[in-house]
């Protein structure tokens, strides 16, 4: 039995800091800029700064049909700064389109079997380690990664993490096999929190796809999932206070002051997705992945694609599930190739990605996308 927690109701991102609502794109445009500036504050402690120079180098021969490792040297002229990146690049002429991952911190990202089904469809797997850029734990001195470069900064380790998908795509742009008008970006759990940042942020990024990701990602922090105890592994999603309690620089420290206080958070989850709008976005979940609040996902997810109705794309405003709990594999990256292919070839979106998961469960917001005329 269903014990859900709703804390409010969703609020409405078409509406300005100073009270007056988005009448057309232009009006959006605009306040997709505002939110862009509260969220990323109060979610992440800001961005990281570009950085002032930025080369890089092949490590082997780039040769097709083999896997490349590149380094990138980054950084400021002070404190220069560099990390690595695997590409694994089919045997085709011409560009090909790529999806990238940081999520090479875990074993099991991105398996031979991904990798052979994106070679057979001629695209081009990209993976590095986001832990590079700054650690999974608490660097309280700024000693760490990107941390050191910008001591004096607070942006948060997803922040960091995110810089780093920006860094890789300054490559990517640079390199004869990228199709860099097709350039997808996926991460897991943690890695979707960045993930969803990434694609917020820079809009080279046509293919959105967190999976995953939970509070503080595209998890909602007015719904709470709760569970009976013994169906799954856990019986109730990923709280705020967890998170400040075990992993708090992942978070803008602003939040801190609504632990327990969700409801009056400015924004919720839709906000930082609607800003992917109108460019693809798929998001995926596990039903028993109860941690990751994958019905609280759904919810954020329905009043986010209002953004996409605006411009009359909700078709590119995807979600997807499948049984089972945390975990990121090869069902996942096909959904998401599957995305892409109907993207790039102009064919209807597969019925898989358009399926309701749940379908019965009420809208949590009062609002609509305005007409546009």
């Amino acid at each position: 039995m269903r014990k859900d927690i709703v804390l409010g109701k969703l609020p409405n991102p078409f509406v300005f800091r100073d009270g007056s609502e988005v009448r057309s794109i232009a009006d959006w445009e605009r306040r997709r800029y505002e939110i862009l500036e509260d969220v990323i504050s109060l979610e992440f402690d800001g961005l990281v700064p570009e950085p002032e120079k930025l080369r890089f180098e092949p490590l082997h021969d780039i040769v097709r049909g083999k896997t490349i490792s590149f380094r990138i040297h980054c950084g400021t002229e002070a404190h220069p700064f560099s990390f690595c990146f695997m590409a694994y690049i089919p045997k085709r002429e011409g560009r090909m389109p790529v999806v990238l991952t940081g999520d090479a911190v875990y074993t099991y990202a991105c398996t031979d079997r991904v990798i052979e089904e994106a070679d057979r469809r001629g695209f081009v797997i990209v993976k590095f380690n986001r832990n590079e850029l700054a650690p999974d734990y608490d660097d309280p001195d700024r000693k760490y990664g990107i941390n050191a470069v910008w001591k004096d900064l607070k942006f948060s380790a997803i922040s960091a993490w995110a810089w780093g998908y920006r860094r890789v795509i300054d490559v990517l742009c640079q390199l004869d096999f990228v199709d860099t008008e097709h350039i997808a970006i996926t991460g897991h759990s943690r890695g979707g929190k960045t993930v969803l940042l990434a694609g917020a942020t820079d809009e080279r990024v046509r293919y959105t796809s967190p999976n995953g990701s939970g509070t503080h990602g595209c998890g909602c922090y007015r719904f709470l999932q709760r569970e009976e105890k013994g169906l799954y592994e856990d019986d109730i999603s990923e709280p705020l206070d967890f998170l400040f309690e075990y992993v708090p620089y992942w978070m803008g420290q602003g939040l801190r002051r609504y632990i327990g206080n969700e409801q009056n958070i400015p924004h919720d989850s839709h906000y930082l997705k609607a800003l992917i709008a109108p460019r693809c976005f798929l998001e995926t979940n596990g039903y028993g992945d109860i941690w990751a609040n994958p019905r609280g996902s759904y919810l954020s997810w329905r009043a986010a694609r209002e953004v996409w109705k605006m411009y009359g794309a909700q078709d590119k405003c995807c979600t997807w599930y499948r049984d089972g709990g945390h975990d990121h594999g090869w069902k996942e990256y096909n959904a998401l190739f599957d995305l892409m292919e109907s993207d790039i070839n102009g064919t209807p979106i597969p019925d898989s990605l358009t399926k309701i998961p749940y379908d019965d469960m009420d809208d949590i917001y009062e609002w609509s996308a305005p007409e546009i005329k």
